[in-house]
């Protein structure tokens, strides 16, 4: 009795199934890589881009919810096509690599390769987390009673919030306002100013008796799209948290009308800039500027 063989068809297939595999094995590889492999030393502006545009990387370098939810359903999207298209060219595909040492070392290589990255993001969401939840102390400049009042009108705004909502001077009116500067690839200071301003105004007023305004310092990278996971990676989640963006000249205009004082480094795109926090009063006018911490926040909140 004769076992009938496979046409050159059927191993056509089987083989075609097995490169499919592999290519999407292999491009799930390069994409987790892209998002996720640490760059020595200072991380190039070309991947901070690429990353905060493919994945809406956050302040801490990783993937936001739309970055994870692409990083894990790219590669079972495109595995379960290949199922459903060619099932039984998968599995013939599978099982002569099972029954060849060259298709097994093959195998094992790729189950090797699976687990060791599968560590690697551990360590490194443990260490981004670590990083984040260290706490950054800002400098006293001068004590709160050294602080002049200055009583001088605020500048313009007229920026979108992360709801994409436009903000102007004229709707913070009516109650006090913290106005403070940040951007997203700033992973020390910027969390701390953004952090400690929002501890203040809820100590003295309440998340809702005060306004917090944040203005991106990073308009390149900071773009409108990235605003709502930024918001919510700084707790700005109040319906008095604004956080705020738009285009490089709209956000530059405003960041000079407020005299911000930066320097945009063209190499890496990190801005230097000192922790500078304004408190406006119910008018809309400047009442204290600061470069002070939490502590200085509350005392010239209860002053205003």
């Amino acid at each position: 009795m004769t076992v009938p063989r496979r046409g050159n068809g059927e191993d056509r297939e089987a083989r075609l199934a097995l490169w499919g595999l592999g290519l999407v094995f292999g491009i799930t590889v390069v994409w987790w890589a892209l998002a996720l492999w640490p760059a020595p030393g200072q991380t190039p502006e070309w991947l901070e881009v690429a990353r905060s545009v493919c994945f809406n990387a956050g302040p801490d370098g990783l993937p936001g919810v739309s970055g994870w939810i692409l990083l894990v359903g790219q590669p079972l999207g495109m595995f379960g096509f290949l199922v459903v298209v060619w099932p039984q060219a998968v599995a013939r595909g599978l099982g002569s690599a099972l029954h060849r040492p060259l298709g097994r070392l093959g195998l094992l290589g790729i189950f090797l390769v699976g687990v060791g990255g599968l560590l690697g993001t551990g360590v490194r969401v443990a260490r981004a987390m670590d990083a984040q939840a260290a706490p950054v102390l800002l400098p006293s400049v001068m004590t709160a009673a050294e602080h002049p009042r200055l009583d001088q009108a605020a500048g313009p705004l007229n920026l979108l919030d992360q709801r994409d909502r436009l903000l102007n001077l004229d709707d913070l009116r009516g109650r006090p306002t913290l106005v403070t500067f940040a951007f997203g690839n700033c992973h020390d200071i910027c969390p701390a100013v953004v952090d400690q301003a929002r501890r203040a105004r809820d100590a003295v007023w309440g998340p809702e008796g005060a306004g917090l305004v944040v203005v991106t310092l990073d308009p390149w990278r900071d773009t409108p799209a990235r605003l709502p996971d930024l918001a919510a990676r700084w707790s700005l989640e109040g319906p008095r948290d604004h956080l705020l963006g738009g285009t490089v000249q709209e956000v530059e205009r405003v960041l000079d009308g407020w005299n911000v004082a930066r320097y945009r480094d063209p190499n890496t795109g990190d801005v230097a800039h000192p922790p500078l926090t304004y408190l406006l009063g119910a008018s809309g006018k400047i009442v204290f500027a600061t470069l002070s911490g939490y502590g200085i926040m509350v005392e010239l909140g209860r002053r205003l």
